[in-house]
């Protein structure tokens, strides 16, 4: 798609106040493909105010309405899901097939049961002589990450719209046009103007104005715990609501009656997944101390049929590449045993990291506590479960991770005393029903079925 050199403001699109922009690059050969305006905090607000205009007409809408509206958008989706997989593959640089099946179809998966929810969802009961009646927050700034930039952004979206609120999106800075697009199909879709605004800008200037808005009602936030960390402390401080999908270092723990083959390489897969940039990706694999070194064997067979340039895609930029590199290094320097990939560049051009397992990793190293946000699998030991269950609980995450066994209850059994928001049991398929989200430092909130819509609705009593 050609990028816009504008911003979509009130069903428009609007020049910027300033004239400043923001390069996009293809991370696989490091050429720029477009340029999209540089917000600042003056095109925040114009988008806020927009939004605050929309949403008392937006809110009085019938859920039947909006649930019709957002499955049309659903449709253009539909419709244009080759141009989202091209235009993904273009700016993040993961592989076509990945970006048609997973960063095209995943989001069409999240609108379409949020059309559903809109359509049948209860937003009122009775509770004794009382009425409860779930109304909208109202303004919700939306922030997103690179890593799924439309599964991000229809996470959030939809169900602020189910809901009745009416948003301000500041979509990331490396993957801009894919944000852009789904504008465009917003306005396809004939949602009405201003329920939904675009502001394309950098983290610290647009990004710090949409959080800190006296107009916004919610900060919807995905992105790093760090980020997370300032945008609570702002939210708090102006007594205001967020919703935060932070970071990860999720296990996959592979008991002794499981199928070590099939969790073995379902793990492996699911790191090399969008080269490894996936807040939920399985990074640590627990195995029992009896199976330790088939396990590493055959990872590290699994790893080599995933092909830098084909099956896996570069890094989104030259910063994270620098960084997960750095990781790699770390690891070796700490004293775990390098079974694939390392720290050198694959090929001389593009954002690329090989795919790389690390064996004889201990839970006090750098690679077993940090997330690393690449292709980069550590395998531990373990003698028991309970040192398993002490190593999987390790960490100051707690996002998602998965366990594998004999038969479901025994995996179950273990699941249940994982300090984890979502655990795939057995290689469980992903459910856009289900909530999705973090204990501890991976954020507050959940997204996705009726978790996720009723974050961004706020309940109100009438006494009979």
């Amino acid at each position: 798609m050609k990028a816009h050199d504008a911003m979509y403001i009130g069903g428009q699109w609007r020049p910027a106040v300033g004239q400043d922009t923001i390069a996009v690059v293809n991370p696989a050969d490091e050429q720029v493909i477009g340029h999209v305006p540089a917000g600042t905090a003056e095109d925040v607000d114009a988008a806020v105010r927009a939004a605050r205009d929309a949403f008392p007409g937006w809110a009085a809408t019938a859920p039947a309405e909006r649930a019709a509206r957002i499955a049309a958008l659903r449709d253009v989706l539909v419709a244009r899901k080759d141009e989202i997989a091209e235009t993904v593959t273009a700016e993040l640089g993961a592989p076509l097939g990945f970006s048609q099946a997973v960063h095209a179809g995943v989001p069409i998966l999240v609108a379409g049961s949020y059309a559903e929810l809109a359509a049948t969802y209860s937003f009122e009961e009775k509770v004794g002589n009382s009425t409860v009646f779930l109304e909208p927050v109202g303004v919700v700034g939306a922030i997103t990450p690179w890593n799924y930039p439309l599964h991000q952004i229809v996470a959030k979206v939809a169900p602020a719209l189910a809901a009745g609120c009416t948003v301000v999106l500041k979509p990331a800075e490396d993957t801009p046009l894919t944000a852009q697009l789904f504008a465009e199909a917003v306005e396809e879709a004939g949602i009405p103007a201003g329920v939904f605004n675009l502001v394309t800008g950098l983290g610290p200037v647009a990004g710090q104005a949409l959080a800190e808005h006296e107009g916004v009602d919610l900060v919807s936030f995905t992105g790093s715990t760090a980020v997370g960390k300032q945008i609570g402390a702002t939210a708090g401080a102006a007594v205001k609501r967020v919703a935060l999908e932070l970071g990860g270092k999720s296990a996959n723990v592979i008991l002794p009656s499981a199928d070590l083959a099939k969790a073995v390489n379902v793990g492996v897969a699911n790191v090399m997944g969008n080269s490894g940039q996936t807040c939920s990706a399985w990074t640590r694999m627990l195995v029992h101390e009896d199976q330790y070194d088939e396990a590493v064997a055959l990872a590290a067979a699994a790893v080599a049929k995933y092909t830098v340039g084909e099956r896996v895609g570069p890094l989104v930029n030259a910063k994270q590449q620098a960084r997960v590199r750095g990781y790699i290094e770390k690891g070796v320097e700490e004293g775990a045993r390098l079974v694939a990939g390392g720290p050198d560049a694959p090929l001389d051009t593009g954002y690329y990291v090989a795919p790389t397992v690390f064996a004889d990793v201990t839970p006090d190293m750098t690679i077993a506590r940090e997330e690393i946000f690449g292709p980069v699998v550590s395998i531990l030991k373990y003698a028991d479960e309970d040192e398993a269950l002490r190593i999987a609980n390790g960490t100051v995450y707690g996002l998602a991770g998965a366990v594998w066994a004999a038969d479901d209850a025994q995996a179950v059994a273990f699941a249940r005393r994982m300090d984890t928001g979502q655990v795939d049991i057995n290689g469980g398929r992903f459910n856009p029903l289900a909530p999705f989200g973090g204990y501890k430092q991976s954020g507050v909130g959940r997204e996705l079925g009726s978790h996720g819509l009723s974050e961004y609705l706020q309940t109100k009593s009438l006494q009979f």
